[in-house]
């Protein structure tokens, strides 16, 4: 199977949600975000908790940047902002603040986990 039709079949697994105050958010499931890593080395996951939760915790590959830092770190952390970014939480609910941060900063290529952690079975 070439990697367009694997990049195609995980576009078609990711779910957008509508939230409040913003049109929909994309969140894609962990199965779906393994194969992503494969297939696209560009993409970054951020771990949007503490740095205490992410020392205790974490997906690998990830990088930490806790919500109450990202709006002031974003931009020099993650200069690109058409990169693949996918956020991601203990629940889901700090990553889709985390989202709308970014979308408000330009960013353009943004996911959620889709229950954070707690949703990887």
């Amino acid at each position: 199977m070439s990697i367009k039709n694997n990049i195609k079949k995980i576009v078609e697994k990711i779910k957008t949600k509508k939230v409040r105050n913003m049109d929909e958010i994309q969140e894609i499931d962990y199965e779906s975000l393994k194969q992503m890593l494969k297939e696209n080395s560009n993409a970054i996951v951020v771990d949007v908790r503490s740095a205490q939760e992410h020392r205790e915790s974490k997906l690998s590959p990830s990088i930490n940047i806790p919500l109450y830092d990202l709006d002031l770190k974003a931009e020099s952390i993650l200069p690109n902002k058409n990169q693949t970014i996918v956020l991601y939480c203990q629940s889901g609910v700090r990553s889709i603040k985390a989202y709308k941060i970014l979308l408000r900063k330009g960013y353009t290529s943004l996911y959620t986990l889709a229950g954070g952690l707690d949703g990887i079975e």
